[in-house]
């Protein structure tokens, strides 16, 4: 069934029947279930503006596979121009809903597939090209969300997969079928699977040669047999499962992006779903181009995101009364200023874009990781400034229910009201939201989403072009050029 709209995508995941556990018990519809509708909900944005004809230009195009209209989160990048408006519908999924909206992982990955497929065919002649595009023109035709799952469990990070006690801490292949392969391991922190329909596996790191069984990369549908996933808890997941909606702060949508460690216990994957199957070569390369596609990205979305705390904490300051204050028009200011500047490093490395031997175009990988360190610093700021702005009141901030007890809720609403023009509630009411944007779990998928902030720092050196940038100086400062330095 082709998915058109948000019934159709509601209606979608009914069908399915995937394994999921949330504190310790089973979900049997993530369509209904308090801690998954809201996901559900962030994730069906994706499929409302690609039918509201205002944006329809950044949420649809055509395929390059079919020449079919399609969903942009299904698309491979065919120029510079598509990098750019999949970084405008980003900051518009953000605006829109406040937090994670969960395709963009399968989105890159599906990305990075495309391009490193069309170079192991043509370097050892495997035909992994052709099966991941006929597997790609079902996701287009259908309209699925797919997530991808690249993080590993990973076990004692000293040692890499080979080295690791229990095998099982990195996905791996336990057994080689004439009709497909045989898969066990986990992933961690896999975004928006619970309410997905596929999903797409890759490597989490380089490999040795020895490393084969590690070496994989495949799809399957999110109830095949052998799958179980355990979602995770997050920031006041329990004011959610107990329907108490304004403590919640974004009562419709969730925190993040809904991540679970998706478990894999002897999963058959047949050989047209299956994309590498040991070709240690290349697991780096995927894991190059979905990091940098990926890194891209949230320098589009987190803004979209700074843009929502920043009119939340300007409207507070209007309800409290502080919005003339020099000191809160300057905070103000710098908000603005940082949410724009990681804007514009987003559509740098898209700009700059260049086309990749499967005519996929890749960002640029250097400007890319730095979009995403920049994400690391300036967004905590932004929540800095907007908790400094708000005040205390939001840490000691009484419940839902002390607001509408019939003994105390007179109190609550005369002791925390603001300007006269304003309801208290909606005091309250924004208070909350900036709680809900500024808590830990939103900010910790700022800092390790794509990657650890330290990942992109070995990038950033090691795509610094220091060589070059040496010889600029050398040839100003007329120093021999025959003099060697190492940029190590």
């Amino acid at each position: 069934m082709k998915i058109k709209n948000t019934t159709d995508y509601r209606n979608s995941l009914k069908a399915l029947n995937p394994r999921i556990f949330y504190k310790g018990k089973r979900i049997e519809d993530v369509t209904t279930h308090p801690a998954t509708l809201p996901h559900v909900r962030s994730a069906a944005m994706t499929y409302a503006v690609a039918n509201d004809a205002e944006y329809e230009d950044l949420a649809t195009t055509t395929s390059h596979l079919t020449g079919n209209t399609i969903n942009r989160f299904t698309h491979i990048h065919q120029n510079a121009e598509d990098l750019i408006k999949k970084v405008k519908l980003l900051r518009l999924l953000g605006q829109k809903t406040g937090t994670c909206f969960q395709r963009c992982v399968g989105f890159d990955g599906m990305n990075a597939t495309y391009s490193v497929t069309h170079d192991m065919d043509k370097a050892l002649g495997t035909d992994y090209f052709e099966r991941f595009k006929k597997w790609l023109i079902h996701i287009q035709d259908d309209n699925l969300m797919v997530t991808g799952a690249m993080t590993d469990p990973k076990g004692d990070r000293s040692k890499g997969p080979s080295g690791q006690e229990d095998p099982d801490q990195y996905v791996r292949i336990v057994e080689q079928r004439d009709d497909g392969i045989v898969i066990r391991g986990a992933k961690a922190h896999a975004t928006g699977v619970v309410n997905s329909h596929e999903i797409l596996i890759m490597p989490t790191t380089a490999l040795k040669e020895n490393e084969k069984e590690y070496a994989v990369i495949c799809a399957m549908p999110v109830d095949a047999e052998g799958i179980t996933m355990i979602f995770g808890r997050q920031a006041n997941d329990d004011r959610r499962d107990n329907e108490e909606r304004i403590d919640v702060g974004k009562p419709r949508f969730g925190v993040v992006g809904g991540e679970a460690l998706v478990v894999f216990e002897d999963v058959f994957i047949p050989h047209e779903r299956v994309f590498m199957n040991g070709e240690t070569a290349f697991a780096g390369d995927i894991v190059y181009q979905f990091a940098a596609h990926h890194r891209a990205n949230y320098g589009a979305c987190k803004t979209g995101l700074m843009d929502v705390l920043t009119g939340a904490i300007t409207y507070l300051s209007s309800v409290q009364g502080t919005q003339k204050g020099s000191h809160v028009r300057d905070k103000i200011t710098e908000m603005i200023l940082l949410s724009e500047t990681l804007y514009s490093s987003s559509l740098a490395c898209s700009l700059e874009g260049k086309a990749t031997p499967s005519g996929a175009f890749l960002v640029d990988t250097l400007l890319a990781n730095v979009c995403k360190q920049n994400v690391t610093r300036f967004h905590f700021e932004v929540a800095r400034l907007a908790l400094d702005l708000a005040g205390g009141f939001i840490a000691t901030l009484p419940g839902e229910q002390d607001m509408n007890s019939e003994e105390v809720g007179h109190l609550v609403k005369k002791y925390f009201v603001g300007a006269a023009a304003f309801p208290v509630e909606d005091r309250i009411k924004i208070g909350r939201l900036i709680e809900a944007m500024t808590g830990g779990t939103a900010l910790v998928e700022s800092m390790h989403g794509a990657g650890s902030p330290q990942a992109q720092r070995i990038m950033i050196m090691r795509e610094g072009h220091l060589d070059k940038k040496m010889e600029l100086a050398k040839i100003l400062a007329g120093v021999s050029r025959d003099s060697s330095a190492s940029a190590e």
